[in-house]
């Protein structure tokens, strides 16, 4: 591959520094240090891309691990930086602080339940060795490991897919969702919900149920009468990088309907990188794309939107120090 190449499909350049820290509320650092990269010169290490982040701006990061081998992963990360919230100042530069949340993704339940059908994408999912342990197994192991760990602030991401999931798929993903509902309640943490073409869905189980006290649509997606409906009751919305795209002017109505004291910003990395590198890889250091446009849609200063977007993070997750409670 050429060095054009490399460049054109290899990492993002680093954007320009926020004048003001920034809270990615949604990533997925594991899926990132595996993604398939021929960039010579981007960052490699899980040390380069927290670096990257915060040199960006990006000084604290949710971490998501939303199978059962992301959420080990996970869980050991958080564990090694407990005593030290400030993760990527090994070579003296600027730092970031991770918290995590962890879940069986809608579309690894299925797999967990022995269901294999070719979905409405057209695809069949394939199963990987973790998905030996059977459905009510793989939850447990995820309330366990974050009832021990006080950086988990979060179950999630959890929910329904609709796009990848056939008609036996959705019953196993809404069981699984009901049962990740439970869990964040009865241990007092937020919930990150992962919905593709599954709006009513996912409303009608968080009325039914009853939705934790924080609940967060993760990459949100609809438009704005349902982005009203949520705030309504409460809930927090979490906008990616398709909020920067020129055709995506129904997230962006949907931006505008929501009080900004209930709006999140994520990358969901390494996907849905934000525009001008849509189609490349994403990681955190590229939020400030995002931050940008979210700020100019709602005519804000971007150190304004950023403290706001730090205060928020802290109202749904707690304080990035050591402890649950702050």
């Amino acid at each position: 591959m050429s060095r054009t190449r490399t460049r054109e499909h290899g990492w993002p350049p680093d954007p320009e520094p926020l004048g003001s820290p920034v809270v990615d509320n949604h990533t997925h650092l594991e899926s990132l240090l595996d993604f398939p990269v021929e960039d010579p010169d981007g960052p490699r290490t899980l040390e380069d891309h927290l670096e990257h982040a915060a040199t960006a701006g990006v000084t604290r990061i949710m971490q998501v691990g939303c199978d059962l081998d992301a959420a080990a992963w996970t869980d050991r990360l958080l564990r090694a930086t407990a005593t030290a919230p400030t993760t990527a100042g090994g070579r003296g530069g600027p730092t970031v602080a991770l918290l995590g949340a962890l879940a069986i993704h809608p579309n690894e339940a299925v797999l967990h339940a022995g269901v294999h059908e070719v979905a409405p994408d057209g695809l069949e999912s394939s199963a990987a060795p973790r998905h030996d342990v059977g459905l009510d197994d793989a939850v447990a192991t995820i309330e366990a490991l974050a009832r021990g760990n006080d950086r988990v602030r979060a179950i999630g991401e959890t929910g329904l897919d609709h796009f990848r999931a056939g008609p036996r798929g959705r019953g196993v993903q809404l069981e699984a969702f009901r049962a990740h509902i439970a869990i964040a309640k009865d241990l007092g943490l937020a919930l990150q919900i992962h919905d593709r073409d599954a709006h009513d869905e996912v409303i009608a189980v968080l009325e039914r149920d009853g939705a934790p006290d924080r609940t967060v649509f993760h990459c949100f997606s609809g438009d704005a009468a349902m982005a009203r409906y949520c705030a309504d009751r409460g809930w927090y919305l979490s906008f990616a990088g398709p909020v920067t795209f020129g055709a995506n002017d129904v997230l962006r109505a949907a931006l505008r309907a929501v009080p900004l004291s209930q709006v999140l910003v994520e990358t969901d990395a390494p996907y849905l990188t934000p525009h001008p590198y849509r189609g490349r890889p994403n990681a955190s250091y590229l939020l400030p794309h995002t931050v940008r446009r979210i700020a100019a849609e709602l005519d804000l200063e971007v150190d304004d939107l950023c403290r706001t977007l730090v205060g928020t993070s802290e109202s749904v997750y707690g304080t990035w120090q050591t402890g649950r409670t702050g």
